[in-house]
């Protein structure tokens, strides 16, 4: 185990955070408020390497990315050691019953975890430049990607109400096509107006260039009958729709730079076309996997690990004669659903390779890389896997 200088907990908040610091051979405490500012922080981490010497310094906080920990990255003689959230809370509630709480007590108990618990917990270290960029953009993407669904239920509901042929024209409103379609015309009486020309070059300019899906949608156009003519209704939900529009448009917009951002990363990263090879991994979820498996390979000792951190793993639950398994409450955000999505598709894939053997074997012929009339491409890595599927399951 590793000697530290100086053993601290951080109790952090987005205005101050409480410091405690334990001196690992007297046991001795300091306490501290720091507030949140750039220079604050400067200023206490240069103190603290002018004070130990440079030597290194143990820090336990609540947290395994935000401001403070981002902050502190930037150290080299600070180990940071995050720890869970309820780790720190059964702590408490251990030596306090009462669930008293307060952020001085919390640092405290955050500085005798690491004093006494060390060799429980793992030293968090940064990935290289090129993942942690990844993992922060596919992040980030994914939560567009839910702006758009949201912000899409939304101008569904909406033009359901009072303009439901635009769902009939466009089977897709999640298009640059439909938003700016609406924009344009967001009611059924502005459009009906408009001469078949500037219809017709509207959609051509939108890449829209089937010249039968262009007259079924102008015909359609001309021949629609309102749903609402209340002036209200049309009014209030024009003023909405043109914002939500607007909203999806820049949504979009924001995806497709994600998209370009991320396609560059991976064309140069080396795990990226292992992780596309998998079974049910696309070039999106691929990225995901590749974000979140990183660079460093020391982060896990077996697979066993690996399958705990992503939380597809079970969890054994037994006392007395009670015995049960259950899924993890918590997991990661990114890792679960990717390879939950990937072992789901490598077990179709076993199934179906599984009975192509069986069939071959039963006709006396060997099983044939091409697959072509089963639409299936099959070479002999993929036959060597399906032979040995008991020893994968």
């Amino acid at each position: 185990m590793a000697d530290y200088a100086a053993l601290i907990g951080i109790d952090w908040s987005d205005a101050k955070h409480d410091i405690c610091l334990l001196d690992p051979q007297t046991a001795r405490r300091e306490t501290s408020i720091l507030r949140h500012s750039s220079q604050t922080i400067d200023e206490w981490a240069a103190a603290l390497r002018a004070r130990f010497g440079g030597q290194q310094v143990a820090v336990c906080l609540e947290q395994s990315r935000g401001p403070l920990i981002y902050a502190l990255m930037k150290y080299d003689f600070i180990t940071l050691y995050p720890v869970n959230l309820s780790t720190l809370s059964r702590y408490r509630e251990a030596f306090s019953p009462s669930r008293h709480k307060d952020d001085s007590t919390d640092a405290a108990y955050l500085a005798e975890v690491l004093m006494h618990h060390r060799d429980h917990l793992r030293a968090w270290h940064a990935d290289s430049e090129q993942t942690r960029t990844l993992r922060y953009l596919v992040e980030h993407r994914r939560r567009l990607v839910d702006d758009r669904t949201r912000t899409s239920n939304r101008m569904t509901s909406l033009l359901k109400c009072y303009f439901p042929q635009v769902l009939e024209w466009f089977p897709d409103i999640r298009t640059t096509l439909v938003c700016d379609f609406l924009l344009r015309w967001p009611a059924l009486d502005t459009l009906r107006r408009v001469r078949r020309e500037t219809l017709v070059k509207f959609f051509r300019e939108h890449h829209s260039v089937r010249k039968e899906t262009i007259e079924k949608r102008v015909d359609s156009i001309k021949q629609a009958v309102p749903l609402v003519i209340d002036r209200a209704v049309i009014a209030s939900s024009v003023v909405m729709t043109r914002a939500l529009a607007a909203q999806m448009k820049t949504t979009l917009e924001a995806i497709n730079e994600f998209d370009s951002q991320i396609a560059a990363l991976c064309a140069v990263n080396e795990d990226f076309a292992l992780m596309q090879s998998l079974p049910g991994a696309g070039p999106n979820y691929a990225a995901r996997l590749t974000a979140a498996l990183g660079t460093d390979r020391e982060r896990w000792q077996s697979a066993d690990e690996l399958a705990r951190l992503s939380g597809i793993a079970p969890v054994l639950e037994r006392s007395g004669k009670s015995c049960r398994v259950r899924w993890r409450y918590l997991r990661p955000e990114v890792p679960a659903p990717v390879l939950r999505r990937v072992r789901r598709r490598v077990g179709q894939a076993l199934v179906l390779g599984a009975g192509l053997l069986r069939a071959a074997a039963c006709e006396g012929a060997e099983p044939s890389g091409g697959g072509a009339n089963l639409s299936l491409q099959v070479d002999q890595n993929h036959l060597q896997m399906l032979e040995e599927q008991d020893c994968l399951r």
